[in-house]
C-alpha cells in the first residue's frame, strides 16, 4: 500500500506541475512601450506601412500621418519575447503588444526593461466562458411585409430613407467596409452572399484569434452581420450596401470574455486602416469579463478610458467611419451603453423597430461624460438576414442595427464622396429624427439619409440646375468632380471637356454614358474659374467651375 501511495502521489505531482505549466502558458498581457525611439520608419515614407488606399484617403481629407502611424519599435518587442513570451500582435496606436508568457517571472522580467511602461494581464485561462455573447433570438411575430425587391428586408432601408440613394444606384460601389467580429461561419457558402463572392466583393479575411484557424468555421455572428449589408437576394433580402467591399476580420474569441479581446480588436482596427479600409463596422462590446478584476464600470463608458475605445477613436480619427453597437443591455443589471460604442468619434447605434419604436434591449445613453449615446438608430429589432442554419429570417440586436446603418452610410458617402469622414458623422447626426432634443435610447434619432443628401445641394443650387442635364459637384473642386445627370436616357457615350476662360483646353475626357460619373486628376488643373463643357448625342451645356488648391 506505502508503494501504491507512493506512485499516487508521484502521479499527483507530475499533474501539478503539468497543470501549473499548462496554467502559465495560458496567461495572455498588454506591454505598453514608453517611446518609438530608433524607429526603422519614418513619417516622409508611410508607403512602407501604409497601403496606396489608405494614404490616399488621409491626403483627401487633410490628414497628416503622425507618429501614432509608426509601427512599435521592433527592437523593444524582441526583448520582451527574450524574457519568456511569445508574440501575438502589436498595436502601433496604443503603442505596446500583446504577447502570451512561456515564465513564471515574466512580469518581473519585463517590467525592468527601461523602455516598458506598463503591463497588465489580459487573459487567465482558456475555458470556455460562462458569458452568452451572441444568440439566435428569433421573434415569433409575423410582420407584414412588403412585396418588393426588398422582400422581409424592406423596412431596414425604408426607415431610414435609403432608398432614395439606392434609386439613384448608390449602392455602397467603391467603399470599403471592415466588418470586425466573431466569426463568419458558411460565408462563403451561404446563398444570400454569394454575389459577394462572384463579383469580387471579398477584399481579404484576416483572424486575430487563432491565424491558423480557418475563419468560414467559427462563429455565425459576423456572417449575419455581413448579410445586413451585403446580402443580395432579390425579393427577399437585399442589405444596406449590397455592392459594397468586404474586409472580413475576427478579433473576437466566442469561448470567452477577457480583455485581450479589446487588443485584438484595436489590432484588428490597425490593419483595416493599413488597408485603406473607409468604414468599420464592429458588431462587439465590451463590459464586464470572465476574471472580474478586468470588469469595466459605467465611469469607464467615457468616451476615451478603456483601450478598444481609444482605439476606436484613434481609427476615427485616420479618416474612417467606425460604427459600433451600443449594446443590448437596456432591460438588464448594466443598462448602460458599452465600449467601444462610447467613443467619441465613434458612432454607436442604437436598435428600434420597422415602426420606429425602441427596442427594451437597447443600451441607455449618454456616455459617462454626457454625451449623446447612442448617436443613432436603425432596425435591431426583428432584423432580416442570413441566419446559421442556411435560412433567411429574423433576429434581434444592436448587433444588427450596426451593420444596418454603416452600409446605409456606404451608399451616402459614395454618393458625396468628396466629404470628409468627421463631416459625414456630423451630417448623420443631424439629420436623424431627435437632433433637437435626443433621447437616452434613441440618442439623436434615426436618420433621413434624403435629407442629408439634399443638405449638400442647396435650393440654391438646385434651382441653379434645375434645367440642366447634369448637376456637377462639388464646386469649388479640388480633385474630383461628379456629375449625375438628371435624365434617365441613355446617350452612347460623352465628351467632358475643360477650358480656360480665354478657350483653351485643358482636360478632355471621353466617358460611357451613366448616371453617375466621377473625374479624376482635377488637382493638376490650373487654379482658378474654368469652364466644363459636358455634351452627348443630342445636349451640350458648359458650367464654370472654381478650381482651388
Amino acid at each position: 500500500m506505502v508503494g501504491m501511495k507512493k506512485y499516487v502521489l508521484r502521479i499527483l505531482s507530475v499533474f501539478i506541475v503539468f497543470y501549473s505549466v499548462n496554467a502559465q502558458a495560458q496567461k495572455y498581457y498588454w506591454v505598453e512601450f514608453s517611446d518609438k525611439n530608433n524607429s526603422l520608419y519614418s513619417l516622409s515614407s508611410p508607403e512602407e506601412y501604409l497601403s496606396d488606399r489608405a494614404i490616399k484617403r488621409r491626403t483627401k481629407q487633410n490628414i497628416a500621418i503622425d507618429s501614432l502611424d509608426l509601427p512599435v519599435n521592433s527592437e523593444y518587442i524582441q526583448a520582451v519575447i527574450k524574457t519568456g513570451s511569445k508574440h501575438l500582435h502589436s498595436s502601433k496606436w496604443l503603442n505596446g503588444i500583446t504577447v502570451k508568457a512561456e515564465t513564471d517571472s515574466f512580469e518581473t522580467k519585463v517590467l525592468k526593461l527601461p523602455f516598458v511602461k506598463g503591463i497588465q494581464l489580459t487573459k487567465t485561462s482558456g475555458t470556455k466562458s460562462g458569458f452568452q455573447k451572441f444568440s439566435e433570438k428569433s421573434e415569433t411575430e409575423t410582420i407584414p411585409i412588403d412585396a418588393s425587391f426588398y422582400g422581409a428586408s424592406v423596412y431596414q432601408t425604408s426607415t431610414l430613407n435609403g432608398q432614395f440613394l439606392h434609386n439613384q444606384n448608390y449602392k455602397g460601389q467603391g467603399i470599403h467596409i471592415a466588418v470586425l467580429d466573431g466569426g463568419f461561419y458558411k460565408a462563403n457558402e451561404f446563398f444570400a452572399l454569394d454575389s459577394l463572392w462572384d463579383n469580387g466583393q471579398i477584399l481579404g479575411t484576416k483572424d486575430f484569434v487563432d491565424p491558423t484557424g480557418n475563419i468560414f468555421n467559427t462563429h455565425w455572428h459576423g456572417m449575419s452581420v455581413l448579410s445586413c449589408m451585403g446580402g443580395n437576394v432579390p425579393g427577399q433580402l437585399i442589405g444596406t450596401a449590397p455592392k459594397a467591399s468586404y474586409w472580413l476580420i475576427r478579433s473576437e474569441d466566442t469561448n470567452s470574455e477577457f480583455l485581450i479581446e479589446e487588443d485584438n480588436w484595436v489590432a484588428a482596427a490597425e490593419f483595416a486602416d493599413s488597408a485603406g479600409v473607409d468604414i468599420i463596422n464592429s458588431s462587439l462590446g465590451y463590459t464586464q469579463f470572465d476574471d472580474s478584476q478586468m470588469n469595466h464600470y459605467y465611469a469607464d463608458m467615457d468616451g476615451k478610458t478603456t483601450r478598444v475605445t481609444r482605439g476606436a477613436n484613434i481609427a476615427a480619427s485616420r479618416g474612417m467611419l467606425v460604427f459600433s453597437s451600443a449594446g443590448n443591455e437596456g432591460n438588464g443589471s448594466w443598462k448602460y451603453i458599452v465600449a467601444p460604442s462610447d467613443g467619441e468619434n465613434v458612432i454607436g447605434v442604437g436598435a428600434v423597430n420597422k415602426d420606429s419604436v425602441a427596442a427594451a434591449f437597447t443600451s441607455y445613453g449618454p456616455a459617462f461624460d454626457g454625451k449623446t449615446k447612442p448617436n443613432v438608430s436603425a432596425v435591431g429589432w426583428n432584423t432580416y438576414l442570413q441566419k446559421s442554419d442556411g435560412t433567411l429570417g429574423y433576429l434581434n440586436g444592436t448587433s444588427f442595427s450596426s451593420p444596418v446603418m454603416a452600409g446605409m452610410a456606404a451608399c451616402f458617402w459614395q454618393s458625396v464622396r468628396h466629404v470628409p469622414a468627421i463631416e459625414i458623422k456630423k451630417t448623420i447626426e443631424k439629420f436623424s429624427h431627435l437632433y433637437s432634443n435626443p433621447d437616452p435610447r434613441f440618442g439623436f434619432g434615426i436618420p433621413d439619409f434624403k435629407k442629408a443628401w439634399q443638405s449638400f445641394f442647396p435650393l440654391s443650387v438646385n434651382q441653379l440646375y434645375k434645367n440642366a442635364g447634369w448637376l456637377v459637384y462639388p464646386n469649388p473642386v479640388t480633385d474630383v468632380i461628379y456629375l449625375r445627370k438628371n435624365s434617365t436616357a441613355l446617350q452612347n457615350h460623352v465628351n467632358i471637356e475643360i477650358f480656360t476662360p480665354d478657350g483653351k483646353l485643358v482636360k478632355k475626357w471621353i466617358k460611357p454614358d451613366s448616371q453617375n460619373i466621377e473625374l479624376h486628376d482635377i488637382q493638376s488643373l490650373p487654379n482658378g474659374i474654368l469652364l466644363l463643357k459636358i455634351s452627348s448625342d443630342n445636349h451640350s451645356e458648359t458650367i464654370k467651375l472654381n478650381k482651388l488648391q
